[in-house]
């Protein structure tokens, strides 16, 4: 049998011998032993203490009754313990993230099933309504029979997620940890699905999801997110957190976001991170905002022009490169200047023998670190670029824009 937690809350409680004990106020779930059992019923009674019933003393459930397999002096005393997910309280109104949908919603009941185990019964989440059914259950609850509301939501469309797409958001990290609530599954979505769901939580909520999300996949959504939001998120992050997560962004992504931090903090974030990391973010902040030096990666692949094919694979193969983000790479002539770039592809074609000089692309483009954004710009749109080489005053490569960068510095124009 299927039950509602909005049939639940309220029923009646009578025990083994027929007698009126009180009424579920709530019912909870404990995380740590069974994700998805209702562990512990709330019984008010009054102006006296609430009782505590077991899931192995609940003997029957219908909606607006329960009934125990035990007499009330076996009940324990209630009191409180915050290892458990209480289901009105951490569940119904509260907003989850849909993993499976990727989408924030509002949870309206919950649906429980029935298990039949060694003579008791208990009851299983399955699933979360966050449709019109549950809505209209939570507006008439009390007011008419559970068997009418049934009738009236019947025609209704259903709108439910499955226990296992839930991800429930904590901002309390020690309470996260006694519910053993963990942000794998968020992990595993695209980082900008999980920026924008993100904009639509609370301050609290955003900051406990990035604090307990890998440093590597915090990098990556914070990237994704409004610059005002980051600020605030790392501004209010741990600082050995907050320099461990900007050590895994992109230099330029990191030197933007503490370029928007207050001078103070951000030094402190660049004394907690590596030298190396700290030296180019550094560098990079010197340029200012709107020049094609602030917006460059000094971190991008050259190599000499006179290598063949060949060696070039064998050398990338090596290499800690980030595949993705690998589209062209560029040349240096004899004196280290910049020669020219060749794209991924055409080196992928090429003859094995091939030197690189032989596939580079025309016109050679470079631009000085100084460079004003809207140059940039033009450059890609009259070349239909996919990177620019950015230069120093001896026409030394020191960094590259990709179109990404372009499209994301328009996009917040």
């Amino acid at each position: 049998m299927q039950i509602y937690a909005t049939e639940l809350m309220g029923s009646e409680t009578y025990d083994a011998q027929g007698h009126f004990v009180g009424r579920v106020r709530e019912f909870f779930i404990e995380p740590a032993d069974q994700p998805n059992r209702v562990s512990h019923f709330l019984l008010s009674r009054g102006r006296f203490q609430p009782l505590l019933a077991r899931y192995n003393q609940v003997g029957a459930v219908a909606p607006g009754t329960l009934r125990l397999n035990c007499s009330e002096r076996e009940l324990a005393l209630y009191t409180p313990n915050e290892a458990w997910l209480a289901v009105r309280k951490d569940l119904l109104d509260q907003q989850i993230i849909d993993t499976q949908g990727r989408k924030v919603v509002r949870v309206n009941d919950v649906d429980l099933t029935e298990q039949k185990t060694n003579g008791n019964v208990e009851l299983r989440l399955t699933q979360v309504d966050v449709g019109l059914p549950g809505a209209v259950r939570r507006l008439l609850q009390g007011v008419v029979g559970p068997g009418l509301i049934r009738k009236l939501q019947n025609p209704l469309p259903q709108r439910t997620i499955r226990w296992e797409f839930v991800n429930l958001i904590e901002p309390d990290p020690l309470r996260r940890v006694k519910l053993r609530i963990t942000h794998e599954k968020l992990e595993d979505l695209h980082p900008a699905d999980l920026a924008e769901m993100m904009e639509e939580l609370s301050a609290a909520e955003r900051q406990g999801i990035i604090a307990s999300l890998d440093e590597e996949t915090a990098a990556a959504v914070l990237a994704e997110l409004d610059a005002r939001l980051t600020s605030q998120i790392v501004e209010k992050l741990d600082p050995e957190k907050a320099a461990d997560i900007l050590e895994e962004m992109a230099p330029d992504a990191a030197a933007d976001v503490l370029a928007d931090l207050p001078k103070e903090t951000s030094e402190e974030l660049l004394e907690e991170m590596p030298g190396h990391e700290a030296s180019s973010v550094r560098g990079l902040m010197a340029f200012g905002e709107n020049t094609a030096g602030g917006m460059m990666n000094p971190e991008f692949v050259f190599v000499g022009e006179m290598s063949n094919r060949d060696e070039v694979l064998q050398w990338m193969r090596t290499q800690d490169l980030n595949v993705d983000q690998l589209d062209t790479i560029v040349l240096l002539d004899r004196d280290a200047r910049f020669s020219g770039t060749v794209p991924v592809a055409r080196l992928l074609l090429a003859d094995p023998e091939q030197r690189m000089s032989e596939l580079k692309t025309d016109p050679l483009l470079g631009v000085p670190g100084d460079a004003d954004e809207r140059d940039v710009f033009e450059l890609f749109d009259k070349y239909n670029l996919r990177m620019l080489t950015v230069v120093n005053s001896e026409s030394r490569p020191i960094g590259t824009i990709t179109v990404d960068d372009v499209v994301s510095r328009l996009v917040k124009k």
